[in-house]
């Protein structure tokens, strides 16, 4: 069984919701062997959403299930805003994730660079401090891309683990799923998000999993995912999660 929950169809916004371009995305998903996607946007794109052309691909593909989602950004402060974007539709599954620290873009090209001005030990503390609450603030299923702050290769001098480790501790008390989010195999750093050495200490403490390609073109769908289900394999995982309507369902690797 494979999944891919992290498809942004409008991508960084340069193209709008037609049936024609969804379905793109799902011939490559079918392609590959992959039979349940989900199109999950960033939060600022919600208007270009049209869950009825998602219901319609559904109706005619009988080979895929098509769940919707949604990436949204954790600020602290935000929360009532993200009450409101989750309202929006009928989700079936939600997205958490960091791309800022104190306004700072660090993942984006531009950002880059401010980097070279700051101690990675504090980048990571800080990042990894708004991945905990993300996850305390219960409005979200799923985090996503765990390891993000490391994309253009930089590593604190503490090791990532004791960073990590009360994280992974909120996050199962939580009860949330960490995505394996293969997009970091083609980023500068080279490695899957998050970590494999993470993913055994997910696997230990019995944290579920699923998947994502974070593809932004349909090029991008299903990136070496049949390869990242062999990892967790590896881990010790022998069970994932899919969503329908914001509930857990558990389905073999």
């Amino acid at each position: 069984m494979l999944v891919d929950y992290h498809i942004h169809a409008a991508a960084h916004g340069e193209y709008q919701y037609t049936y024609e371009w969804l379905n793109c995305f799902v011939e490559k998903a079918l392609s590959q062997g992959i039979h349940e996607i989900g199109f999950s946007e960033h939060d600022e794109y919600l208007d270009r959403i049209k869950p009825e052309l998602i219901q319609q691909i559904n109706q005619q593909h009988r080979g895929i299930n098509v769940r919707l989602g949604l990436e949204i950004d954790f600020i602290p402060g935000r929360n009532e805003e993200i009450r409101r974007l989750i309202s929006a539709y009928d989700f079936d599954y939600i997205l958490g994730s960091v791309h800022f620290i104190s306004g700072w873009g660090f993942d984006h090209p531009d950002e880059r660079h401010f980097f070279e001005q700051k101690d990675i030990d504090e980048v990571y503390r800080d990042y990894f401090d708004l991945v905990a609450g993300a996850a305390q603030s219960r409005l979200f299923d799923v985090m996503s891309h765990l390891d993000l702050v490391k994309v253009w290769g930089h590593r604190p001098r503490s090791p990532v683990s004791n960073i990590v480790e009360p994280v992974l501790q909120g996050i199962k008390q939580e009860g949330l799923v960490i995505e394996i989010n293969s997009s970091g195999l083609r980023k500068p750093v080279a490695e899957i998000y998050p970590a494999f050495s993470i993913i055994e200490r997910m696997a230990a403490m019995g944290i579920a999993v699923t998947m994502g390609s974070d593809a932004h073109h349909p090029d991008q769908v299903g990136y070496e995912l049949a390869e990242t289900a062999q990892l967790l394999k590896r881990a010790g995982y022998r069970k994932m999660i899919k969503f329908i309507s914001r509930q857990k369902v558990q389905v073999d690797l």
